[in-house]
């Protein structure tokens, strides 16, 4: 508590007026962000273009990148992972149809990012991710900014979240090489799964997946991405 007095005490008009613009900053940012990169390439939603605008994007990526937060490209968040590009973010949201009552399941925690946007649209989110120390930075980060209704575990996301399912929406990013049986298994009927599939380190394939009230699926093939892969333990 004295420390944070000392802290307060020492913040001169200038310091407040500095935090404040560097704020209002980002919020400029993520306009252009949305009006350049997301609206202007074709994604329509207006739910998902209002959380896009709102979320901090910056609070998810390493300190030293938080410059480059709203660029239009994927970030390293350690571990071999990145944050993927705003763009892929919005696009995969929007092709998951998310409504209000959803639960969604998300394989890939990686920083949150995906998540908090997702949980803005749903009802709830179980995320998983297979880098422990991600997940618990996740978690804790996703609590301090007020996104309750997402629930975090570190695991093997191959095999999905079996006690939590069935999902109305599952959302994977990072790919495999094929689409997982679990996961399609978890899926309940009505529901939407995206995904990118394909051969690590090469252009994989968004595919949108969907299964009718007889658990047939039909995938449509969204574009050509590139993602880290999914990876599984050793």
């Amino acid at each position: 508590m004295p420390v944070v007095v000392l802290i307060c005490a020492c913040m001169d008009t200038g310091d407040v007026a500095s935090s404040a613009f560097r704020q209002n900053e980002f919020a400029a940012d993520r306009q252009g962000m949305v009006a350049e990169q997301i609206a202007a390439r074709g994604v329509r939603d207006p739910r998902v273009l209002a959380v896009m605008r709102d979320v901090p994007r910056h609070l998810f990526v390493p300190p030293e990148l938080q410059r480059q937060a709203y660029q239009d490209r994927p970030l390293p968040i350690g571990y071999d992972q990145t944050i993927s590009q705003p763009y892929i973010v919005a696009r995969m949201t929007e092709l998951t149809r998310p409504g209000a009552g959803d639960r969604a399941l998300e394989v890939g925690t990686g920083s949150g990012y995906q998540a908090a946007v997702l949980s803005r649209l749903v009802s709830h989110v179980y995320t998983i991710e297979i880098v422990e120390p991600l997940a618990r930075s996740a978690e804790q980060r996703l609590k301090k900014l007020s996104y309750a209704n997402v629930t975090v575990r570190a695991g093997d996301g191959y095999a999905g979240w079996p006690d939590m399912a069935p999902f109305d929406i599952i959302m994977v990013t990072a790919a495999p090489d094929h689409v997982p049986a679990p996961i399609v298994a978890q899926l309940k009927a009505g529901g939407r799964l995206v995904i990118p599939v394909g051969p690590v380190s090469a252009v994989q394939e968004l595919q949108l997946i969907e299964k009718d009230n007889a658990g047939r699926t039909t995938t449509t093939h969204v574009a050509p991405v590139q993602f880290v892969p999914l990876a599984r333990p050793r």
